[in-house]
């Protein structure tokens, strides 16, 4: 969409986005007038925020400077925003080069390693926030029905008709939306995609959802833990792998109708879950949420419509793989293109599934637990050859340093503590 038709839409600016390594959605802002030399020339931005933390603070130096290009081929008026539009960026050095610490460089990269062994995937997300109607930071849920009850729906049934209406208007397919367990809690699925638009999707989806929620006098989190003690908020991915246009989680002769390459795929995320956390439950927070027997996922286990188990595996529809373990502390980005490093690893390597756990892994003196503590999580990361490969040394070190300085932070402190300290970054 050029500049003539975004200002006869009555826009004046365009937000441009990138996710940090902290799981934190940044912006750089042009108006409508200098979108193209932003597309030509990109927007001065700080190689800096790669080394920003959750709460702001920053471990990097200042030199430097990167240019963010807007992808307006994903560019979309912002329903919620009146004169406003929006666009993914991609962050690339002064040589015209994708530098090596963007997460969606990387996605697109991995994406493009991945269809040199001839699969392809398709990714979506479901996405739970919690809604506070409390003065300042604090919460207090917007609404007091019960779980999944339909007084929840019927009490904000105006604010939710105008996400629907939002999303809609923005070409956003949302598959179900449902009042979840948490108090104030909210759930939202969207239609699957190639990863990239995935993960694009999923922070229009976010953005699009905190900006109605102000617009109702409301506030909304995404954090992993809104309250010490409750139930947090999980960002849940389904991911199936293809070939030649056929799903390689169905039409096989193996347990569940798996193919061989598609068992594989699951097992190498199996594998390596444990360093994954990493990326998908980035946060000292995400370890309060990561509890047994709490549908988190918290067991290095699989099995078919688990929801106990880190990798739930449905058949109903067209066949794929939910990673539970994941929340909403997660770069959408950085967090697919780990999944296609593990999953393609595993067909390369041939590996294979252990038996499918069809209990609560609780309950099981043989499970593996995941990671108790973002400090386990970053060392089995740090262990991993395939992701530090992948990842390049730059971003790995520029991760690694984000959570060893969240752990310095937020470590020591109660569970209460952690969650008042980091309820409003997500």
């Amino acid at each position: 969409m050029d500049s003539a038709n975004l200002t006869a839409r009555g826009v004046l600016a365009v937000a441009v986005t990138w996710v940090d390594n902290s799981g934190v959605t940044r912006v750089k802002a042009v108006p409508v007038g200098m979108l193209a030399n932003a597309v030509a020339h990109g927007i001065g931005v700080s190689p800096t925020f790669d080394r920003f933390v959750f709460d702001d603070s920053v471990t990097g130096g200042p030199i430097g400077d990167l240019r963010l290009k807007p992808d307006v081929g994903k560019l979309a008026v912002l329903a919620a925003q009146p004169g406003w539009a929006w666009a993914p960026g991609v962050r690339y050095d002064q040589e015209g080069v994708v530098h090596p610490g963007d997460a969606r460089g990387l996605l697109m990269r991995v994406v493009n390693q991945v269809a040199e062994q001839d699969l392809s995937a398709r990714a979506a997300f479901e996405i739970e926030w919690c809604v506070s109607k409390g003065e300042g930071d604090e919460f207090v849920p917007a609404c007091s029905g019960p779980a999944y009850g339909m007084t929840r729906l019927t009490e904000l049934s105006g604010y939710l008709h105008d996400v629907l209406d939002a999303l809609a208007t923005q070409g956003i397919h949302v598959e179900q939306i449902h009042p979840e367990y948490a108090a104030g809690q909210y759930e939202l699925s969207i239609a699957h995609q190639e990863p990239v638009t995935a993960a694009d999707h999923l922070v229009l989806v976010r953005e699009t959802i905190r900006a109605i929620t102000l617009n109702h006098g409301l506030r909304a989190t995404f954090a992993p833990k809104v309250v010490a003690g409750g139930v947090g908020n999980g960002c849940h991915v389904h991911l199936s792998v293809w070939r030649d246009s056929k799903n390689l989680m169905g039409g096989g002769d193996g347990t569940f109708g798996l193919t061989a390459d598609g068992a594989s795929f699951i097992g190498g995320i199996l594998s390596r879950l444990p360093a994954l956390l990493a990326i998908g439950a980035p946060s000292v927070g995400s370890y309060l949420r990561l509890v047994p027997s709490s549908w988190a996922g918290a067991f290095q286990s699989w099995g078919l419509e688990n929801r106990e188990a880190a990798l739930r595996f449905i058949t109903a529809g067209s066949p794929n793989v939910e990673v539970k373990c994941f929340d909403g502390a997660a770069n959408p980005y950085l967090a697919l293109a780990a999944l296609l490093v593990a999953g393609s690893a595993g067909v390369t390597e041939g590996a294979t599934l252990p038996e499918p756990v069809d209990v609560d892994p609780a309950t099981l003196a043989d499970s593996v637990p995941l990671p108790s503590h973002l400090g386990a999580a970053v060392e089995a990361f740090e262990a991993e050859p395939t992701l530090l490969a992948a990842f390049g040394t730059e971003l790995v070190d520029a991760i690694t340093t984000v959570r060893k300085s969240e752990i310095s932070i937020l470590g020591d402190l109660t569970p209460e503590e952690i969650v008042e300290r980091s309820r409003w970054s997500y």
